[in-house]
């Protein structure tokens, strides 16, 4: 089985090197390990020990921003890498300062994981979610580094809980211990042997639940919000916009912010079309009073001012719900925003939370969307949904200070 696990990672890699001159995202992901060791031994500093956090992308950057800010207030001295599998997890947090370097993370093979473990001399390592990975893990284990696993969550259907899953059963073994966010997750640990696991919950909402204390003012949100109800549409895809542009047609007096999940000139054009009197963020200084007061949709055509973009909005519709996946609902739940998504939401447990607890709607078709859209004028309704959208994140902070009493407890740092 390891044998077709390196196949797997080999291919998935030669895969990508063919497909990067003429994907955007595949050459990122090429380009950003070209002579990525050379580059690494060039900024790492020699003889020093790091604190090594993974994420795959940007949910889970957000994931175990909590701890890492955690550690930079209780301990400053300490350093620490982060590395990323995907472009678009790297591109948008390559600059922040709660790392001491960022890197692409090496395709997983044996010598990389050595080589990479040589250089940055990992304290302890710190994974997310499911980001599993063999060499890595391995190498790890052979060192006696410890390695935690945060918002660990699983589900039935994963190859760990297979007949034939037993190589990757193997993977999750040289785990130090693994913080969950529910108590299904440790009981499945459990029956395929591993007890190094506890419930800590879900570290995003020690992040989110600050978000409405922190803020940024936004002035030509404001100018072009009004006093108009306002629907935030976070990280949506075409399939997403095509179904806020029916809405938007049946519901005249409100207006809509979009802020997509890919901003290049391509995208936005194609938004243009869809939306011909749109205002892009990027140009609001050239419009003038009439133009803002008669527009009904701003496009938002930068990347990382969505957390502050909910303050300005009663309903929030977030994106991906027709492809991969919903992305993040807590950051608009935190405001206590009704919060709708389109059908694949299963994978996340917030958004399935958030159903039953009458804060999140899934929709699959314009008609579903405009049902729910049009229940939600109701006030009573409104602020019932809205009330248990807030009380839903607030009530479920306090995971990061389970792993740093770990950390603590276990002396891995100090």
């Amino acid at each position: 089985m390891r044998l077709l696990y390196d196949l797997g990672i080999f291919l998935y890699g030669a895969l990508l090197r063919l497909l990067a001159p003429f994907h955007a995202k595949a050459k990122l992901w090429v380009d950003g390990r070209k002579d990525i060791f050379k580059l690494i031994e060039q900024t790492v500093e020699s003889n020093q020990k790091y604190i090594w956090f993974h994420f795959a992308s940007l949910g889970e950057f957000e994931q175990g921003r909590s701890v890492m800010e955690q550690i930079k207030q209780h301990y400053p001295s300490e350093k620490i890498i982060v590395t990323f599998f995907s472009p678009s997890g790297y591109e948008i947090r390559k600059n922040t300062p709660l790392a001491d370097h960022v890197f692409y993370l090496p395709e997983d093979t044996a010598s990389n994981a050595r080589r990479l473990l040589d250089l940055i001399q990992p304290k302890f390592a710190v994974f997310t979610k499911y980001e599993y990975w063999y060499h890595y893990f391995r190498e790890l284990r052979k060192r006696k580094i410890r390695l935690l696993m945060i918002s660990a969550i699983f589900r039935e259907e994963q190859l760990f809980f297979k007949n034939y899953g037993g190589f990757y059963r193997s993977i999750l073994k040289d785990v130090s211990f693994f913080f969950t966010q529910n108590t299904e997750s440790v009981n499945m640990l459990k029956w395929i042997g591993i007890t190094n696991a506890g419930l800590a919950g879900d570290t995003r909402f020690d992040r989110v639940v600050e978000l409405p204390k922190q803020h940024r003012d936004i002035p030509a949100v404001q100018q072009f919000v009004g006093q108009h109800p306002t629907l935030v549409a976070g990280s949506t895809w075409p399939a997403d916009e095509e179904l806020l542009h029916a809405l938007l047609a049946k519901n005249t007096e409100w207006k809509v912010v979009i802020a997509p999940h890919e901003i290049h000139a391509e995208h936005i054009q194609q938004l243009k079309r869809l939306f011909p009197d749109a205002l892009l963020y990027s140009a609001f200084s050239s419009y003038t009073t009439t133009q803002i007061i008669e527009a009904r949709v701003l496009l938002i055509d930068n990347i990382g001012m969505l957390s502050s973009l909910y303050h300005y909005g009663r309903i929030a519709y977030i994106g991906g719900g027709f492809g991969a996946g919903i992305h993040n609902t807590l950051e608009a739940a935190t405001y206590g925003m009704p919060v709708i998504f389109g059908p694949k939401y299963e994978k996340f447990q917030e958004a399935v939370d958030l159903i039953e607890l009458g804060a999140g709607f899934s929709i699959s078709t314009a008609q579903e969307l405009e049902d729910v859209f049009h229940a939600l004028q109701d006030s009573g309704k409104v602020r019932i949904a809205s009330d248990a959208a807030k009380r839903y994140v607030q009530q479920r902070s306090g995971a990061t200070q389970i792993v740093m009493k770990y950390i603590t407890t276990e002396k891995l740092l100090g």
